[in-house]
């Protein structure tokens, strides 16, 4: 069974005005006792060799390569396997890029969200399309053959001729993946205390959604998930351990585990994980987590196998229920196997609130 190991890198150099992941602003390094504590909690776990290693955050490209490497050896992962390093454009440069493949990272994450200099202004990112592009081209310099792109949807006073635009900078780059998702606003965000202006409403927001999975298709990506695409052959494996409920070890304040069926999960509070704080079991995973994380694949949930896994079986309402969600274009129901469509993946929450009853 795959088995994956996450690193929780929470240092930015500011804090973007939507976010609500844990992460410390006003960072510009990654400090040693903190590559030490995450050091120190790996060797506490005995474990599989992992298929891959993930680095988020944060802003995980403000690690030196020499802790990226030290991290990466000691995950000891198995031969080939997948190494994803999260990087924000502004941080880069071509040296730094080099060392970190020379290090072992073989996939890079750019967080682009955007072709539009001035809605990165309005999302508080500090990086500019110029340095997006850039980006690309170094990451490519450096030997990166695997570079997804995140894109940002529904963004205030969005337009059509914005993703267009964010698409083509990021097709061009070189990128093999994309991850493309709504902009939610969060309460305590600075976003959730004050919205911004123009901001798309629901019925917006969906348009939108559905013209970028049309768009991504007609590009050469093809949806595997809620939000993410990828060229044939280059899906993220790492996010597909999380989504298929195999096991994964996530380690920093505020990362969530799963180990033989059980989740774990550290406090959002990184000096206390410095000083040895313990992690905490959150709960079982469950039927309901299987079919929430299957319905997000485009290849969808296998009835046979929930019976098999949890002995858990729809009754005939809930079958009904399906059927009349086929009727209406939200999903496809093939023999054992129910698919959302991306009409139904936009109202993913709607239909597990039936399911889930």
């Amino acid at each position: 069974m795959p088995f994956g190991i996450y690193f929780h890198i929470p240092y930015c150099l500011s804090k973007c005005r939507y976010c609500d992941f844990y992460s410390r602003p006003a960072s510009r390094q990654v400090p040693e006792e903190y590559v030490q504590a995450l050091l120190d909690r790996l060797a506490q776990f005995p474990r599989d060799r992992a298929h891959t290693v993930y680095f988020g955050g944060g802003t995980p490209s403000l690690l030196s390569p020499g802790q990226l490497e030290r991290l990466i050896k000691a995950a000891d992962p198995l031969d080939g396997a997948e190494i994803t390093l999260e990087a924000n454009p502004e941080t880069l440069t071509l040296d730094l890029l080099r060392d970190f493949r020379a290090a072992g990272a073989n996939r890079l994450s750019l967080g682009v969200q955007t072709a539009s200099d001035q809605s990165l202004r309005t999302l508080g990112r500090p990086h500019t399309a110029r340095e997006s592009r850039l980006a690309f081209e170094m990451a490519r310099a450096a030997g990166f053959d695997n570079i997804s792109g995140d894109i940002m949807l529904a963004l205030p006073g969005y337009s059509r001729a914005e993703f267009d635009d964010t698409l083509a900078l990021i097709k061009e780059g070189g990128a093999r993946h994309i991850s493309a998702y709504l902009l939610k606003i969060e309460p305590g965000t600075p976003f959730g205390r004050r919205p911004p202006a123009g901001l798309p409403d629901e019925d917006e927001a969906a348009d939108f959604y559905l013209y970028a999975v049309e768009q991504l298709e007609n590009a050469g990506y093809r949806q595997y998930e809620i939000s993410n695409f990828a060229k044939p052959g280059w899906q993220s494996s790492h996010n597909m351990i999380y989504w298929n409920c195999h096991d994964y070890l996530g380690l920093g304040p505020a990362a969530h585990s799963c180990i033989d069926g059980v989740r774990y999960a550290f406090g959002p509070d990184t000096d206390a994980f410095i000083a040895g704080a313990p992690w905490e079991v959150t709960g079982d995973c469950t039927w309901e987590d299987y079919v929430m994380l299957q319905l997000r694949l485009r290849t969808g949930l296998d009835l046979g196998l929930l019976r098999k896994k949890f002995g858990m079986e729809f009754s005939p309402a809930k079958l009904a229920f399906l059927e009349k969600c086929e009727k209406n274009g939200f999903l496809i129901l093939e023999q054992d196997r129910v698919r959302l469509l991306p009409r139904g993946l936009l109202v993913e929450n709607a239909i597990l609130g039936e399911l889930l009853d």
